[in-house]
């Protein structure tokens, strides 16, 4: 029970300690910050956990697939077919059923060049992950900026830059890369000479990061403008505070969850949309590993033998859905209002 133990300034009685019959003492009640408060309702979301580890899986593989390719035994970059000549038949295709899957080729091994498919995959996670990652943060980073100065400076700026935004939002992002990544890429080497790997890698991160920054420009911006009239903000003005200190100090902790969700939600819309320029044969060519590529070597053999469309398939759709379902479960952690 609880007894009174003196007054307050105003007459109210001062309670002491509740105590239950036994004399034990109740559990002290302990604040939680934002960020365990998030982690709790994370940890909630079955779906989200999995998708987690998936993804954590994904990066993993990413990450070490030097140290699993030689723990494996083979390479990427070996055409195996054309050094054992006993592995494909007169027309180039595995002669092993099921697309060459063996001991030795887990997944099998390519029509023609005779390259094993598992480490293949292995180096085509990684590349598409280290594409989508720099593109990520590129267009993040521009958008952050852009979106800020547009809702905070207002006037003529938000307005020119807006139209601009618009410009570039209508234009087809799949098209434009097309026609845009020889310009790039040209620009960097000449054309009658070959085109290093790391040199189609800067032309999709420039045209993925320069068609891919709008949407978070515009999300920032609204939010920007909703922030930039409350009451602390007209606070740290009336304060003598530069509109640097403003943006860093008041807005930018304000807007660090919507910037992670939309980081998060677009990185696999990145990796498809890198993968499908590969695919149409604008983007990384072989001998690199990569998803797309992949995609498109294999849908030459599709009524041959759909084996070398499955494991690649298998493999991004995954990803893709995984990353996806985690961002939703990110953005349902963070955000107080979800009942879920």
């Amino acid at each position: 029970m609880t007894t009174p133990t003196g007054t307050t300034a105003e007459g109210d009685p001062i309670l002491a300690k509740s105590t239950d019959e036994a004399g034990a003492k109740p559990a002290e009640l302990l604040g939680r910050t934002p960020g365990q408060i998030a982690w709790s309702r994370f940890k909630r979301n079955r779906t989200g956990v999995v998708c987690a580890v998936i993804t954590l899986g994904y990066i993993a593989a990413a990450l070490l697939a030097p140290v699993i390719s030689a723990l494996y035994g083979k390479s990427p970059y070996v055409f195996y077919g054309l050094k054992d000549s006993s592995l494909l038949d007169a027309l180039g295709l595995p002669v092993a059923p099921n697309g060459g899957m063996s001991g030795d080729y887990w997944f099998g091994i390519t029509p023609t060049t005779g390259q094993d498919i598992f480490t293949n995959i292995l180096y085509g996670i990684r590349t598409s992950l280290g594409v989508g990652v720099i593109v990520v943060v590129t267009a993040t980073v521009l958008g952050v900026v852009v979106g800020l100065a547009q809702g905070y400076l207002g006037g003529t700026f938000d307005y020119l830059v807006g139209r601009f935004t618009d410009m570039l939002l209508a234009l087809p992002t799949q098209l434009t890369a097309i026609a845009f990544f020889p310009i790039v890429v040209n620009a960097i080497v000449p054309i009658d000479k070959e085109t290093p790997t790391w040199v189609r890698l800067v032309g999709m991160w420039t045209i993925l990061a320069l068609l891919g920054w709008m949407g978070m420009a515009r999300l920032i911006r609204s939010i920007t403008i909703s922030l930039r009239e409350r009451e602390y903000i007209e606070a740290a003005k009336i304060a003598g505070a530069s509109p640097w200190r403003i943006i860093f100090k008041e807005l930018l902790p304000n807007l660090a969850t919507t910037i992670l969700v939309q980081a998060t939600l677009s990185l696999p819309l990145i990796i498809t949309s890198a993968a499908g320029l590969s695919f149409l044969g604008v983007g990384f060519t072989s001998p690199t590993p990569d998803l797309g590529r992949m995609f498109s070597d294999a849908a030459q053999y599709y009524d041959v033998d759909i084996t070398y469309l499955v494991f690649p398939g298998v493999a991004l759709t995954t990803f893709v859905l995984a990353f996806n379902l985690l961002g939703d479960a990110v953005r349902d952690a963070l955000d107080p209002k979800t009942i879920r």
